[in-house]
C-alpha cells in the first residue's frame, strides 16, 4: 500500500482506509506492506500485522507526496516484489511505471476531483488533470470511492473504475468526560471536523452561524499545515463570534469520538473529494448530519441527512435544528443504520481482497483507455456532479 502517510492513522481518509483495510487483509493470511512517511523516531516494524517500511519526504506541499511515493516505487523496485500493490492518490501515477516494471500489477486510488481543490496553483491543477490521464494510461485498475467519480472517469475516459467506498465503524454507548474540558454538554452543540481548505468551506459555516441566532455553541475541530492565509481568515471570523469555538487538532482518538457522538448535528462542508471517512464517522457515532450539498454527500447521507449551499441556507437550518421539536437522536439513529448497512468495512476489505486476486491473476484495464479526454472537456464533466447554483434559503433542513 504506496501513497499516504502511512499507519497507524492519525491524519486522513486514505490512512483510515489503509489501517481498516490492511489489518483485515492481514487478518485473513495476508502478507501487507505499507510504506509510511518518517515522522519521528518512533518508526515501529509492524502494525495490526501489517509490515511498515518508513522512508522520508520532503516537507513541501507541492513536493511531499511526490517524494515520499518516488522513494517507495524505488524500494519496491529494488526489493523483493510484492504480488500487486495499491497506489493511493492519482497524482501518485506517474510512479506506476516504476512499480510494474517488476512485473507487479498496480490499482489505483483516484481519490476525487483534486485539481478542483483551491489550495493548488495553476500548475497544481494542471499536474493532477495530467495525474487523472496517467491513471488511466498506466494502471491495471481504478479505484472510485463514490458513483459521481465513477461516473466521471466513464464519462470522461471511457474507462471503467472498481467502486469500492470506505467503511464506518459503528460507536455506541460513548462516553462524556472529556467534553468536559471544553465546557460542552452532549445534545448542545454543533460540530465540524475539517482541513481548512476552501473546497471544505468551513468559512461558509462560520457565516452561516455567526448571522444565525443559533444558541448552541459550533465547535471547530482542524488546521491547514499549509493554508496560513484561508486559516488566519477563519481565525478572524471566529474570534467576532463568542459562542464559536476553535480547538484546533484533535489526535487523541477518544476524546474526538466523543465530540462526533455527542453533537447536535456534524456540519459538513467537504465537496469535492468523493465518499468523504469523516461524514461517515459521524454518521457512524449516530450524529445528525447537515452537508453540503453536492452528489457525493447526497450519496452517503441520503434522505436522512440536511443540505445547504451556502451561508444564507445554513442559516434557518440551525435555528430550527435547535428548536425542541427536532428529534436530533432519532436523525442520527437512522443515518447511523444507513452507515452500518451502506459502509461496512469487512465489505470493503473484501473488495479489496477479490480486486487484489484478479489482478494477481493477470486481469486488467491497461489499454483499454489511451488516457485522450472526450472533446467534451474535463470542465463540462465536473460540472455535472458537482453542485448547481441554488437561491439562498431554498432549503432549510425538513
Amino acid at each position: 500500500m504506496v501513497g499516504t502517510r502511512g499507519v497507524p492513522a492519525a491524519y486522513g481518509g486514505f490512512e483510515t482506509a489503509v489501517e481498516e483495510i490492511g489489518q483485515r487483509l492481514a487478518a485473513r493470511g495476508h502478507e501487507i506492506t505499507v510504506y509510511c512517511r518518517t515522522a519521528d523516531t518512533n518508526r515501529p516494524a509492524e502494525h495490526l500485522g501489517m509490515k511498515l517500511v518508513h522512508l522520508p519526504a520532503l516537507k513541501k506541499k507541492t513536493l511531499e507526496t511526490l517524494s515520499h511515493s518516488a522513494l517507495s516505487a524505488l524500494h519496491m523496485l529494488f526489493h523483493r516484489r510484492q504480488d500487486m500493490a495499491f497506489v493511493f492518490n492519482a497524482a501518485n501515477a506517474p510512479f506506476v511505471p516504476i512499480i510494474k516494471a517488476k512485473g507487479v500489477p498496480v490499482a489505483v486510488h483516484v481519490d476525487g476531483l483534486e485539481w478542483k481543490r483551491g489550495k493548488w496553483g495553476k500548475w497544481g491543477r494542471r499536474y493532477y488533470r495530467m495525474a487523472e490521464e496517467f491513471s488511466v494510461q498506466t494502471a491495471d485498475a481504478l479505484i472510485s470511492d463514490a458513483r459521481g467519480i465513477a461516473e466521471y472517469y466513464e464519462t470522461e475516459f471511457g474507462i471503467p473504475t472498481e467502486l469500492l467506498t470506505y467503511g464506518s465503524s459503528q460507536l455506541t454507548d460513548v462516553a462524556t468526560d472529556k467534553l468536559a474540558k471544553h465546557g460542552l454538554t452532549p445534545g448542545k452543540f454543533h460540530l465540524v471536523v475539517a482541513r481548512f481548505e476552501p473546497e471544505n468551506h468551513v468559512d461558509v459555516i462560520i457565516q452561516g452561524y455567526s448571522a444565525s441566532r443559533a444558541r448552541y455553541p459550533l465547535v471547530v475541530v482542524g488546521s491547514a499545515p499549509y493554508s496560513a492565509e484561508y486559516t488566519d481568515r477563519i481565525a478572524r471570523m471566529a474570534e467576532a463570534d463568542p459562542r464559536i469555538k476553535m480547538i484546533g487538532g484533535v489526535w487523541d482518538q477518544d476524546e474526538l469520538n466523543q465530540l462526533y457522538a455527542h453533537a447536535r448535528t456534524y456540519l459538513h462542508g467537504h465537496s469535492v473529494g468523493g465518499t468523504n471517512p469523516s461524514l461517515l464517522r459521524a454518521m457512524g457515532a449516530g450524529t445528525a448530519v447537515v452537508a453540503y450539498d453536492v452528489v457525493f454527500n447526497r450519496e452517503v447521507t441520503g434522505s436522512d441527512g440536511l443540505y445547504f449551499s451556502d451561508a444564507a441556507s445554513l442559516i434557518p437550518t440551525l435555528e430550527r435544528i435547535e428548536s425542541a421539536e427536532w428529534k436530533h437522536i432519532a436523525v442520527g439513529a437512522a443515518l447511523q443504520q444507513r452507515a452500518e448497512e451502506m459502509y461496512d468495512w469487512d465489505k470493503v476489505a473484501l473488495g479489496y481482497e477479490e480486486l487484489a486476486m484478479r489482478l494477481a491473476e493477470g486481469e486488467s484495464i491497461h489499454g483499454m483507455s489511451n488516457g485522450r479526454r472526450r472533446k467534451r472537456g474535463w470542465e463540462s464533466t465536473a460540472q455535472e456532479i458537482l453542485p448547481q447554483a441554488v437561491p439562498a434559503g431554498a432549503r432549510d433542513g425538513r
